[in-house]
């Protein structure tokens, strides 16, 4: 049984920061990549940043220069370092875990964007 537990959602206001993480717990072998997702309403789930074993990063380019992820491979976690916060980034943020034969999410976090 594998969990993807995240934490570090909430209410910030425009310009601020919050940190969110994401931890892979239980039979989980061999990860591939570990990335974040976000689903504002209305819209459909797009990537905003991944990062694969070997420490390659992929970001969106609304993010680019803003967002910063990460991961600690011996803990099977990845955070996400998010500044410059604009009411556009309001959503439900998923953390996803890959290896060959698996591909996990987790429940999502909120974040709110708003003065």
């Amino acid at each position: 049984q594998v969990q993807l537990v995240e934490s570090g959602g909430g209410l910030v206001q425009p310009g601020g920061s919050l940190r969110l993480s994401c931890a892979a717990s239980g039979s989980i072998f061999s990860i591939y990549a570990m990335g974040w997702y976000r689903q504002a309403p209305g819209k459909e789930r797009e990537l905003v940043a991944a990062i694969t074993r070997g420490g390659r990063t992929n970001y969106a380019d609304s993010v680019k220069g803003r967002f910063t992820i990460s991961r600690d491979g011996a803990k099977n976690t990845v955070h996400l370092q998010m500044n410059s916060l604009e009411p556009e980034d309001t959503a439900v943020y998923y953390c996803r875990v890959k290896g060959d034969e698996y591909d996990y999410w987790g429940q999502g976090t909120q974040v709110t964007v708003s003065s």
